[in-house]
């Protein structure tokens, strides 16, 4: 890696920690906890998808400036990362790569066919009817059985291949096709870049059968591949702790890493990171510090806290405004919270009672074991609507930027715990 930090470099195997900042102002508070807790794990500072742009009416010049003009007073001079999120065209590409981003997380959803896993035997083979045409690896895989190191055995059998085609099969088309356009750009302009593909996004966990077909065709077929972000067992709701047994994820997360191991090696990244804490140690450790973790949300919610503990006024308007646009803002979320789950802002007389409603993630139900912090995810899912408000975005802002040390101090020790739970398991 290049040891000059006045522009992003391509971060490689080293494991890895995605800041997200949706205002522009948290890097600071980024780079204080990075100093502080992340020694070994490289930081990308600038990281936003184009549908958060989109709803925070930021452009991709802006993430990456926000981000590296931060960086000489907060005191960094180590390599960092930037990662343009959830890309999905050549327009999207195009945008993050003339302002310098160098890792592109490729998001194929749109063709991916989420229903595939519940289709019976004949609606399956009439469904591959109509893409095979387009899919010449069915029997490259069909009847295959590879035994990774942990002593599972992956078995292709024919309905897996099959719901694996139907699936994913136009969605790798499309991320291959997307990545040797990253590539040729990047030839043109001379400059290295990396990729990272992202299947995550589907109701049902991603079978080793499906990692497998997927890493194996997109390297095969030529893509620069860093990281891989399956969607794992369990549930990985916005702005909550891991919802699931940690120990049988770690058994999951030692097969899906060997295969990483075996066909790259890559990282397996984990998206809808933040607050994760229950997971990390796992994490870490099955991936034996071969990962990448992505974070957006919770630099807002921690906004969101400097406004209660100096404006707590402020907070409660912020927190009305959120309830009344969450139903409609949530359309784009896994999430469990209802209005009703969380008690609104007229009955809760205590700011601080309030602030500990709204913003607080670990409380109340054993790590792993339960859903809580619905108020969390109100706030959470409303940033868009919040930050774009011709009130509310500038007056968060305002005070953001009339307290920037408590800002710092909140975001340091809020990723301090990420960062030493990963460290734990490393």
């Amino acid at each position: 890696m290049s040891t000059s930090s006045s522009h992003p470099v391509p971060l490689g195997l080293t494991p890895s920690f995605g800041f997200g900042d949706r205002i522009g102002l948290a890097t600071p508070g980024h780079v204080a906890a990075a100093q502080r807790w992340g020694r070994g794990i490289a930081p990308i500072f600038a990281q936003q998808s184009i549908r958060e742009m989109t709803r925070t009416g930021r452009s991709p010049e802006r993430v990456m400036a926000d981000a590296l003009d931060a960086l000489p007073a907060a005191g960094w001079t180590a390599p960092s990362g930037a990662d343009a999120d959830h890309l999905k065209t050549r327009e999207d590409v195009d945008r993050t790569a003339a302002a310098g981003f160098c890792f592109f997380t490729i998001d194929p959803s749109t063709y991916v066919d989420a229903a595939a896993d519940n289709y019976d035997a004949a609606t399956l083979r009439a469904k591959f009817a109509a893409v095979r045409d387009r899919i010449d690896w069915f029997d490259r895989y069909n009847g295959k059985r590879i035994t990774l190191p942990t002593g599972t055995e992956i078995v292709m059998s024919e309905e897996a291949v099959l719901r694996a085609a139907v699936k994913y099969g136009l969605a790798i088309n499309d991320a291959v096709d997307l990545a040797h356009y990253i590539r040729d750009v990047h030839a043109k302009a001379g400059r290295d870049f990396e990729i990272e593909l992202s299947v995550d996004e589907t109701e049902q966990p991603t079978t080793l059968a499906e990692h497998y077909i997927i890493a194996d065709q997109c390297i095969s077929r030529g893509m620069k591949l860093v990281s891989l972000a399956p969607r794992f067992i369990g549930s990985l709701e916005k702005g909550v702790d891991y919802i699931g047994d940690v120990a049988a994820l770690e058994k999951t997360l030692n097969d899906h890493a060997a295969i990483a191991e075996k066909l790259g090696p890559y990282k397996l990244s984990l998206h809808s990171g933040s607050d994760k804490i229950s997971m990390y140690p796992a994490f870490a450790r099955a991936t034996k510090g071969r990962f990448h973790v992505k974070t957006a949300g919770t630099s807002y919610l921690e906004a969101l806290r400097v406004a209660a503990i100096h404006e707590p006024a402020l907070f409660r308007r912020l927190v009305e405004f959120a309830r009344a646009h969450y139903d409609a803002d949530k359309a784009t979320y896994h999430v469990h919270a209802t209005l009703a789950s969380a008690a609104a802002p007229a009955d809760v007389p205590s700011d601080k009672e309030l602030e500990r409603l709204y913003l607080e993630c670990w409380e109340d139900v054993p790590a792993g074991k339960g859903f809580t912090a619905p108020g969390r995810q109100i706030m959470h899912c409303t940033f868009g609507s919040v930050l774009t408000d011709p009130e509310f975005g500038p007056a968060l802002r305002a005070c953001l930027q009339a307290h920037p040390d408590t800002y710092i101090e909140v975001l340091a020790t809020h990723f301090g715990k990420h960062l030493e739970a990963l460290r734990a398991g490393m």
